[in-house]
């Protein structure tokens, strides 16, 4: 049986959970921190000791999107993780890159901030990501109206689902952005997304800014 390490607070840990959840994927749920031990092995695993990972058989896959990527091919389901045409195979890894880089990226500068610190985050730090964040917004409101993304559940849904999430409660999708307000909100009806959300609402509190009272 498979194995993911990673924790369901995690954003990343949701992309790779995602896709196990809507292929109905056997797999065992490793969370860090429950045992010293699962902590070790991702340590020993990756170059920077960052979850999630995934064990198969004598096969470790370290990052998200390659995890995503692994599952499309040796663990295939209903899902299409990766369009089967290559030029829109080309496409979701390119979203997919948009997501994790400028989404959860300028997400996560807000949040070092307050994990930093929780009483005086840096405001330039604080600025800035919810700066990158409303461009980022702009942008794929832009890129939404003019294309299709692949159906889901695909790389773009993994990426775009946690990032999406949490960078809503950083910095709210603007009023102006109506298709990408919808495409969370479509994200997170998603059963294999919802999971994720639930299995998470024990650990809100953990969020450094503060988790709105929704979602």
């Amino acid at each position: 049986m498979l194995a993911l390490y990673g924790h369901p607070f995690s954003s990343y840990t949701w992309k790779a959970l995602i896709p196990l959840h809507a292929n109905g994927t056997a797999f065992e749920h490793r969370v860090v921190g429950n045992e010293p031990e699962h902590g070790e092995f991702v340590q020993a695993a990756h170059p920077a000791g960052k979850f999630p990972v995934l064990v198969d058989g004598d096969v470790t896959v370290i990052e998200a999107t390659a995890i995503v990527e692994y599952l499309a091919v040796r663990h295939p389901g209903p899902a299409p993780l990766i369009p089967s045409d290559p030029g829109e195979a080309v496409t979701a890894r390119m979203l997919d890159r948009v997501f994790d880089h400028y989404v959860m990226g300028n997400m996560q500068r807000v949040v070092n901030a307050y994990i930093a610190s929780k009483e005086n985050p840096d405001p330039a730090e604080v600025a800035t990501g919810k700066e990158g964040l409303l461009r980022v917004y702009r942008w794929l409101e832009g890129w939404l109206a003019q294309h299709q993304l692949p159906p889901h559940v695909s790389l773009v849904s993994c990426a775009a689902a946690p990032s999406l999430f949490y960078a809503d409660w950083v910095e709210p999708i603007p009023g102006d952005c109506r298709r990408l307000a919808g495409l969370r909100a479509e994200l997170l009806a998603l059963p294999a997304v919802a999971r994720c959300v639930d299995d998470a609402r024990p650990y809100r509190p953990w969020f450094p800014p503060g988790a709105p009272d929704r979602d």
